[in-house]
């Protein structure tokens, strides 16, 4: 009872927010009941046959819920059926020269060839804005115009028959849309946006046909199964009326359509299978690869960049720096991705209850940062600009911040794409840190007074700035915790590693390890007074040493050297004071053995 009282209140609230979906949905019914009476009609069943279940199949995928929507529809389905028609007709013509045995082969060659160029030009952004249920019909009939017809002696009485019973209930559906209670679409957005934006997405709810499909919960993942449920309902219970054994016509609908929906799905699965949920999992790591490029430009940018030089360089360069609008309007393909993500079958390291909601949380969280990202953008195009000399007085803790923001965010897609789990003391959880530590260093500065002889306005446009970077690193740090989540439910796989031994040497043994970064090649000397083994630890960066000066670290996209010494501590310095070398290079140039493994 709970259940249904809780379906109650969820179609009078849809029903209070939009009465008109309400009188649609009996504008579905009545045309429905309408378009039925050509098969209960003696008369227009004896002209139609079983040809009028076309005018209740059409009712039910053209109604929609405004007058212009229905009318597209309506011209789409017409259109299509009148052309696939015709080419059907002539498709037939052809294959019945060849004779009985090469004219099934013929019309499965004219049917593949259609169908596949058909869905291809589907793909053309313009075609599919206006197009794409028109091309859709296209294939539809053109199919079964071809192929019924080789069991059909009257052809084009055949196709006659259908096109005509689509009209009809084509031209009933734009009938009733227009002279009962007509939703207009036009009347609909003039209205919106005269009183609010935030309204508009009641029209884009335009395109249902039942009242139930309004329901957010049923919308969002049955929307085409009712819209079957409907199709179907109506097309047994009406043909059942000319039908003696209506069991057996359910019994023998119901299994051509399992036919083809399972070989819909084996083809899909089988050959060349496309995975939402592997194009949402890549989706998210390239949103993650598309801010860390930002965000490590921006110091360039902001501080150093002019519009000196080559201007075409000037332009590609500013150009890479915009594909950060792409993760703002990436909302809807993502939630359609995890939509049908928790359809999908077990494939790969992609288990069949896989956390998608996880992917759409991190996702959320990175659009939250696109858009900090959006307004940061806004003051490197403004026209009003603050002197260099005022930037640079905050540049070093605002160049950090912001690099080691966008490193994070580099490492958390590289964890996504290998579909590693990173641990606490992971790299790209040390940049977040680092840029934690910048902006402790920034509070620092700005208490300091340093800004105290800037002008006001500078000093808005400056704070603003130090505002939006500081919100940045905030969010990455959650972006952060959020992957982790995310490896932790998906269970990703821990990072291997690394065990090496080296061979004895008299002072040096070189240690090359894989790159934790594509771009980068880490570097670990380790220099002995005596025999000794050594393990290193890729992962973590770390060396366990037994009777050792130092351990130099040389990353080869860093010009900094990090020397481990016996007393545990880790030095930034180009000089060891305990064992007199005076910088890795004097290291990593003797003549020693050296030990390397990939």
């Amino acid at each position: 009872m709970e259940k249904v009282r809780e379906i109650w209140r969820e179609g009078r609230r849809v029903g209070k927010e939009d009465p008109r979906r309400i009188v649609h949905a009996f504008k579905v019914g009545l045309a429905l009941a309408f378009v039925s009476s050509f098969y209960y009609y003696q008369p227009l069943y004896d002209n139609f046959g079983v040809n009028a279940m076309w005018a209740v199949m059409t009712v039910v995928v053209v109604f929609e819920f405004s007058v212009g929507a229905t009318l597209g529809k309506g011209i789409n389905r017409a259109v299509a059926t009148l052309v696939a028609g015709g080419l059907g007709v002539g498709a037939h013509h052809l294959a019945s020269l060849s004779g009985p045995t090469i004219e099934p082969i013929l019309l499965a060659i004219f049917v593949f060839v259609q169908a596949a160029l058909s869905t291809f030009v589907r793909f053309f952004p313009r075609v599919k804005a206006r197009y794409d249920y028109g091309i859709l019909i296209f294939i539809l009939t053109f199919s079964l115009i071809s192929v019924s017809g080789f069991r059909e002696d009257e052809i084009l009485d055949l196709a006659h028959k259908r096109l005509s019973t689509v009209i009809m209930g084509g031209v009933s559906c734009v009938l009733i849309s227009i002279f009962i209670c007509p939703v207009w679409a036009g009347q609909d957005l003039h209205s919106l946006l005269a009183s609010n934006f935030d309204t508009l997405s009641h029209f884009l709810q335009a395109a249902l046909s039942t009242f139930v499909r309004f329901f957010p919960r049923v919308k969002a993942r049955y929307d085409y199964g009712i819209l079957i449920f409907i199709l179907t309902f109506s097309l047994i219970s009406v043909s059942g009326f000319r039908e003696d054994e209506i069991l057996d016509l359910a019994h023998k609908r119901l299994s051509t359509v399992i036919m083809g929906g399972v070989s819909c799905v084996l083809i899909s699965i089988f050959i060349c299978p496309v995975w939402a949920g592997q194009d949402l999992h890549s989706l998210l790591a390239s949103n993650f690869d598309t801010l860390s490029h930002f965000l490590q430009e921006f110091g360039e940018e902001y501080f150093e960049a002019t519009d000196d030089g080559d201007v075409k360089e000037v332009e590609k360069r500013r150009r890479n720096l915009q594909r950060y609008k792409i993760v703002l309007n990436s909302k809807s393909n993502e939630e359609a991705l995890a939509n049908f993500a928790k359809w999908e079958p077990r494939h790969g390291q992609f288990r069949f209850r896989h956390p998608w909601k996880q992917y759409l949380a991190v996702a959320a969280l990175l659009r939250q940062c696109a858009y900090r990202i959006d307004a940061l953008n806004s003051y490197i195009n403004s026209d009003f600009q603050i002197p260099t000399d005022v930037k640079k007085k905050l540049e070093e803790p605002l160049r950090r911040m912001s690099s080691e923001s966008g490193k994070s965010m580099k490492e958390a897609s590289i964890s996504l794409k290998k579909m590693r789990k990173s641990s606490s003391s992971d790299i790209h959880v040390d940049h977040v840190l680092n840029s934690q530590s910048a902006c402790k260093d920034l509070t620092t500065l700005l208490k300091s007074g340093i800004l105290n002889d800037v002008e006001p306005l500078h000093m808005i446009a400056l704070t603003t700035t130090v505002s939006l970077l500081i919100d940045i690193v905030n969010l990455t740090e959650k972006v952060s915790e959020s992957v982790h989540e995310l490896a932790s439910a998906a269970r990703f796989k821990n990072k291997k590693k690394s065990t090496v031994s080296s061979e004895k040497s008299d002072s040096v043994s070189t240690v090359r390890a894989m790159p934790i970064k594509s771009q980068d090649d880490h570097v670990v000397t380790i220099l002995c007074d005596d025999e000794m083994s050594h393990t290193v630890d890729q992962s973590r960066g770390e060396s366990s040493v037994d009777s050792c000066h130092h351990v130099a670290i040389e990353i080869d996209d860093d010009d900094s050297v990090h020397e481990k010494h016996e007393d545990g501590e880790i030095h930034e310095h180009t000089s060891c004071v305990s064992c007199g070398q005076t910088n890795a290079s004097d290291v990593l140039d003797s003549d020693n053995k050296r030990t390397s493994y990939n």
